[in-house]
């Protein structure tokens, strides 16, 4: 990440604000708060001061996009990017994060996967009901 400086002109190409909100999804009010709240560190800037994301400032957004995909609350966000911008020193931290996160969406897949079942199960009820006697009085299941 870069450090907010100017940028030098020598560096690989940066993608405007703009550009970065189309390519992620995420309004130019949200990638500002990213940035305030700690998910981001302050990215490079313009001699006129204007943001300019660079690779790296984009793949870390993409992951931080998938953390909270999955479910991450903000606040562990933060806490994984505190953890990031520490280092090689919290490797183990950031893996027992991420172990954490994994388990917790494992379990909320499995619920899913039984909801998704039993809807099924209800829409083939209803399936076999429509089927079977259309319109038949007491052939409906309110259920």
């Amino acid at each position: 990440m870069t450090s907010g400086h100017p940028l030098p002109q020598d560096r690989e190409p940066t993608l405007t604000i703009a550009e970065v909100a189309e390519r992620t999804g995420l309004s130019h009010d949200t990638l500002r708060y990213y940035e305030k709240a700690g998910l981001i560190e302050r990215v490079g800037r313009t001699t006129g001061n204007q943001r300019r994301y660079d690779a790296a400032d984009l793949a870390w957004l993409e992951f931080l996009l998938r953390l909270r995909e999955t479910g991450m609350s903000i606040a562990d966000m933060q806490r994984f990017a505190q953890l990031r911008a520490e280092g090689d020193v919290s490797v183990a931290d950031r893996l027992a994060m991420l172990r954490e996160h994994r388990a917790g969406l494992a379990d909320r897949i499995r619920a899913l996967r039984r909801n998704a079942r039993a809807l099924d199960d209800k829409i083939d009820h209803y399936e076999r009901l429509l089927s079977e006697a259309p319109g038949q009085p007491g052939s409906e299941d309110l259920t």
